[in-house]
């Protein structure tokens, strides 16, 4: 029997790479493995809330800030700042849930483990198939964004699979760093390359418009939805905001390599601070400087040269945010697999090659998806609606309900709670139904657009 094995056996429960050890437990195993166990909790207990901080700025300012001008140009002004700020607190809000569920058990080290505990088995099952999807369509979406982003840059008539083919490598070489504490390092490039594209975007959209016949007010922006919004356009906007705050899928991941996990409270308000106002001011700013012909992703909407150069800045978010996602769901797997091995600790030989493997499996899985769904706001609808409606919305509820709620239900305080997430479950499913409904609308209306097109 493997000499982990044992070990957890005599724990009696499940082991951890950020949990810790007693060292008497060692008794059976050899100095090699000692050695090996020891690097391991090393290796994956070393994140502090900055760090954390930063990873999960990584994972989840990305993607999400380039669809918001256009949500905003679906929705109008007013109400694409209402969604901005209303959604961004009720991340906000459930990534707490999150955060105290890890908190109250400890043996959770990602979100099917929480399923496990309010469903059981199928609960398990459910979520790991819900995140290895949801983590697969952020790959790919990253992957569409970087063949986006290649083409931009270098106004090549090259076929756009050769420009996947070699984003899908990037994505897929800086995703071999198996811990998160590495990642956090690349964060700061990854922050500082999204500021400073959505910074050039901003100035380089403002400066056109005020040079233009009439200034910044002929910009045809609008307070109000904009005429004959259909329902699929406005939630495809609504669900691309709800895409952009996604931070408590990766959270129970992030948090178990914590040294101090309730320390965790300070990381989610940095980020959701810091997400409500990037993305409220990028969106409100762009959609007033560009109006109704706002793009999606909003870096094509400063004109070719300077949409090259924001391109160009933004190459490392892409890639660095789109490689996280596939560190997270190799972790995932790999974990599983090993659970009873040093194996999961990916500091031996065999270790490494299964660990490589996956990532390379990954990232061509996501490659193709991103081949098979070239819409890029479609792409964040279908993984928001399918997935980011569960993760930000209805599990979180669902868990203050099955896992935190303490003491009787007629008690002031649970019932003000109680409400509070019965209205966030009842978000989340809307988000679900309306979501799917609105992208398969709006896919099957381009392919027959492009159609009549090809056909003409």
């Amino acid at each position: 029997m493997d000499s982990v094995q044992s070990i957890e056996k005599v724990n009696g429960e499940k082991s951890s790479p950020a949990g810790e050890y007693d060292k008497d437990l060692f008794s059976s195993a050899s100095e090699r493995e000692m050695v090996i166990y020891e690097k391991g909790i090393q290796t994956y207990n070393r994140l502090g809330w900055k760090r954390l901080t930063v990873v999960l700025i990584v994972e989840a300012i990305a993607l999400g800030s380039l669809s918001i001008p256009s949500a905003f140009a679906s929705l109008g002004m007013v109400a694409g700042v209402i969604c901005s700020v209303s959604i961004g607190l009720i991340a906000i809000y459930t990534a707490y849930i999150v955060g105290w569920v890890k908190i109250a058990f400890p043996e959770v080290a990602n979100y099917p483990d929480a399923g496990r505990l309010m469903m059981g088995r199928f609960g398990f099952e459910l979520i790991n198939a819900m995140l290895i999807l949801q983590l697969l369509f952020l790959v790919g979406s990253h992957c569409l964004t970087g063949t986006i982003a290649f083409q931009n840059i270098t106004g090549s008539g090259i076929c756009s699979i050769i420009f996947a083919v070699v984003s899908a490598i990037l994505l897929m070489i800086i995703a071999i760093p198996p811990s998160f504490t590495e990642v956090a390092i690349l964060g700061y490039v990854d922050f500082a390359s999204i500021l400073i594209a959505i910074g050039i975007t901003i100035i380089a959209t403002g400066v056109k418009s005020a040079s233009e016949p009439g200034g910044l007010s002929a910009v045809n922006w609008s307070a109000w939805p904009k005429e004959g919004v259909t329902f699929t356009e406005a939630f495809i906007a609504i669900a691309n905001i709800c895409f952009a705050y996604s931070f408590a899928m990766c959270q129970f991941s992030f948090m178990d390599e914590m040294h101090t996990p309730t320390d965790f409270v300070k990381s989610i308000w940095t980020l959701g601070l810091a997400e409500i106002f990037i993305y409220t001011v990028t969106g409100g700013l762009i959609y007033a400087f560009v109006g109704q012909d706002v793009k999606s992703p909003a870096l094509l909407s400063a004109g070719p040269l300077i949409s090259r150069i924001a391109f160009g800045v933004a190459l490392p978010v892409i890639f660095i945010s789109g490689s996280i996602n596939t560190t997270v769901l190799g972790r995932l797997v790999h974990g599983r697999i090993f659970k009873n091995s040093n194996i999961r600790f990916i500091n031996t030989k065999k270790g490494w090659i299964t660990w490589i493997a996956y990532i390379i499996c990954a990232t061509i899985i996501a490659f193709i998806i991103a081949e098979v769904i070239p819409f890029f706001s479609d792409l964040l609808s279908i993984s928001s609606s399918l997935f980011i409606s569960g993760f930000t919305f209805y599990f979180p509820a669902l868990m203050w309900f099955l896992l935190l709620r303490e003491g009787k239900w007629n008690t002031p305080k649970n019932l003000a709670l109680g409400f509070l997430n019965l209205c966030v479950f009842v978000i989340g499913i809307v988000v679900l139904v309306a979501g799917m409904y609105s992208s398969i609308d709006d896919i099957v209306s381009l392919i027959l657009l492009a159609l009549c097109f090809s056909l003409k």
